[in-house]
Parts: structure tokens; sequence; C-alpha cells
């Protein structure tokens, strides 16, 4: 059974940093691309950032390129965000995905599946 879990968020001022984990189990993981997407209060989940199962590929929404960097250890079976430069409209539930065919990659949430809890990132301004 396949399991996710993200942990890392919380309160931080503008201008201050985080690093988010994905924790992944159940499944050989390095064939696989982990997006991580957000939610913030009603708005519509969105992309954040995906890396694919070799971590050579990754790609960006323009709203939070040059501020986060997303990476991987598969031997570990994690994937990390780190955000740099946080910003209030930051705010919102981070949730990391499984993309659900081997060596797919994209940023569509309809292509992802085996969310996990998600965890709260809120930015002070």
């Amino acid at each position: 059974q396949v399991q996710v879990a993200e942990s890392g968020g919380g309160l931080v001022q503008a201008g201050g940093s985080l690093r988010l984990s994905c924790a992944l189990s159940g499944r050989t993981f390095s064939k696989y691309t982990v997006g991580w997407f957000r939610q913030a209060p009603g708005l519509e989940r969105e992309f954040v950032s995906a890396i694919s199962g070799s971590g050579r590929t990754t790609d960006y929404a323009d709203s939070v390129k040059g501020r986060f960097t997303i990476s991987r250890d598969n031997a570990e079976n994690t994937v990390y965000l780190q955000m740099n430069g946080l910003r209030p409209e930051d705010t919102a539930v981070y949730y990391c995905a499984v993309y659900k065919t081997i060596y797919g990659f994209g940023s569509k949430i309809q292509d992802y599946d085996c969310w996990g809890q998600g965890t709260q990132v809120t930015v002070s301004s």
C-alpha cells in the first residue's frame, strides 16, 4: 500500500524559509515523478513543482521560480521542497503526490494520485 506523508510546514515571516519533506513508502519510487501542489482557502489546488524519478528533470510554477527548489533522495524515498523568500501569498496547505504512470512527467493535477494529508504553510506579513 502506497503511503505519502508531508512534513515541515509551519508559521514563518515573509522573506523566511521552510523545507518541506515528502516521505514515500509502499513502492519503488525512483521511476515515478513526484509533484508538490498547494491549496489556499477558497481556491483550487494548484501545481507548485515536480521532479522526475531520476531527479534530472524539474518543473516549477511561474509564481515560485527562483524561490523554491525541489529535490529528492531515492535512497531515502523522500522528496524535498526548499522554499526561500516566502511571501504571504504562499500561504496554503502543501501536498505531495505521485505521478500515475512510470516515467511520466507533468503538472496536471489529474495525472497524479497517492496524495498525502498535506502540511500547512503560513507566511505572515
